[in-house]
């Protein structure tokens, strides 16, 4: 028996035991509240839960994380659906068609299908980690300091492509923000102090989860006060449990889906929201019933539902291999890692050979606690919604404040997670999107070492940052994204490749 599946099967062994099942049961539960009411994200639970796990052993602080972030993910179609308000960015898609499926009184059999669409994501995903992580982490062992300056760069320079479609400049702009909050601080080599001014605080930089509450934990408080009060929902109406007729005829659906969520999440900084939407895309693209998509298309539903679960398991894949979040919620689980003495990256096959496949185990025990959970309590779960706002809130500001408390004690903490709270507020309303933000400052102290080391290893030289293989394919990638998203570049470069097209297919 290969070693991975001993591993594997050990952990699902230790997972059956009575306290591990409830542990499992109620922080799957957690996330799957915490996912379904408007306002609050998949990165804030995890911040919050991080603060509050951070004196349990490594193995239950990180189940219990993984479960929260599986059932927040899935959580936010539940809102989506009911409400036309996604939970969290990953459950948008999931509104397209859901919402109109629920108003044409099939709210169950729609919550259902999400559900179960839910379930298969998490396991192609699972799959997908385990066949994927430990090749991933034997060719990053050939990785040297310019092949991960070069990654942390294309990690925040294609998390502000795809997460600003419309205006990459505003992604790159948040990214490069981050990058900007990440050199405050002693830098990484020598502990010379930058942009401290004569601050003690400062001097030991702005603390990652603090950073994650205010922006995503604050700043929410702050999105959902200023929007209007949503309607609670009474009823959903039809059955619950899915036909299998509608799962077998799209059973293509649910692995393409999977196979592209799975992928999505392990771009850098991209996440479950990207693995949601290109999934739709797919999904409207093979279909034969286009006009049905944005109408209450079951297709739909279960593609954008099958992706955003995929990709959680994606962009998990990164974190133990290369320590480069696929996510935000991602990097909090990063951090937790590094927080319990865990060291992800190049590796961790060696050093924790079996850490691994205890994700996967994981994984997997958070989907069928989420397929369980969600077709089980789907009427129970609707008094959450019904929650108001005003009372909300200010429990969510309290444990805002405890969490970036908690973790170093310092009220410097407290001030950074409210200042990072009003620029993620300001930068929201002005469209620019936060991923880059957060990815820019878990990057930066990456990007930052290997790049003075490379140029004291190359005596002051970047020839190698272009001449090694692999940190060559990375420039010419990371480059070729920034050509591409600028209009007359890519214009003048199509153009040309037309032109060569045209000439090859007259000779």
């Amino acid at each position: 028996m290969p070693d991975g599946l001993q591993f594997f099967l050990a952990a699902l062994v230790s997972f059956a035991e009575p306290a591990t099942l409830f542990t499992i049961v109620w922080a799957t539960l957690l996330g799957i509240t915490v996912g379904m009411l408007p306002g609050l994200t998949a990165t804030l639970g995890l911040a919050l839960l991080t603060t509050l796990t951070f004196r349990l052993d490594a193995g239950s602080a990180i189940l219990i994380l993984i479960c929260m972030y599986v059932g927040a993910i899935f959580g936010g179609s539940r809102s989506a659906i009911l409400l036309n308000i996604p939970g969290t960015p990953a459950n948008a898609a999931s509104a397209l068609d859901g919402f109109p499926l629920a108003r044409a009184g099939h709210a169950g059999h729609a919550l259902g299908l999400a559900t179960v669409a839910s379930f298969f994501g998490g396991i192609v995903g699972m799959l997908m980690l385990a066949l994927i992580a430990p090749v991933l982490a034997e060719f990053a062992l050939k990785f040297g300091s310019p092949e991960f300056f070069w990654l942390a760069l294309f990690g925040i320079v294609i998390s502000g492509r795809l997460t600003a479609a419309d205006d990459p400049v505003k992604g790159w702009i948040a990214g490069f923000l981050g990058l900007l909050a990440a050199m405050v601080g002693q830098e990484g080599i020598h502990a010379y102090q930058r942009f401290s001014y004569g601050n003690s605080d400062l001097a030991g930089g702005f603390g990652l989860l603090p950073v994650l509450v205010g922006t995503f934990g604050f700043a929410e408080i702050l999105q959902v006060m200023k929007n209007r009060e949503y309607k609670t929902v009474r009823g959903v109406g039809d059955r619950i449990l899915p036909r299998l007729r509608d799962l077998r005829d799209n059973a293509r659906n649910i692995l393409r889906s999977g196979l592209i969520g799975t992928f999505m999440g392990l771009l850098p900084g991209v996440g479950e929201d990207m693995g949601a939407w290109a999934s739709y895309a797919a999904a409207r693209r093979a279909s034969k019933h286009k006009e049905k998509f944005g109408k209450g298309s079951i297709e739909g539903l279960i593609a954008s539902e099958t992706g955003n679960n995929a990709a959680v398991a994606g962009a998990i894949i990164p974190v133990l291999t290369l320590a480069v979040p696929g996510s935000a919620p991602s990097a909090v689980l990063l951090a937790a890692m590094f927080i319990h003495g865990i060291r992800p990256g190049p590796l961790i096959m060696i050093e924790f050979p079996s850490f691994v496949f205890e994700v996967v185990a994981m994984v997997f025990a958070a989907s069928v606690a989420v397929l369980i959970l969600g077709l089980a309590l789907t009427r129970p779960l609707l008094l959450v919604l019904q929650v108001p706002r005003e009372r909300l809130m200010p429990v969510i500001f309290v444990l805002c404040t405890i969490g970036a408390f908690a973790i170093a004690s310092r009220i410097f903490d407290v001030w950074v997670m409210l200042g990072f709270g009003v620029i993620g507020f300001l930068l929201r309303e002005m469209k620019y999107p936060m991923a880059p933000l957060v990815l820019g400052i878990v990057l930066g102290p990456i990007l930052d070492k290997n790049f003075r080391r490379s140029m004291v290893l190359s005596d002051g030289s970047i020839e190698p940052f272009f001449t090694r293989p692999i940190s060559a394919v990375l420039a010419f990638i990371t480059i070729a994204v920034v050509c591409m998203a600028i209009p007359p570049i890519r214009r003048r470069i199509l153009g040309l490749l037309s032109v060569f097209s045209f000439r090859r297919s007259k000779s």
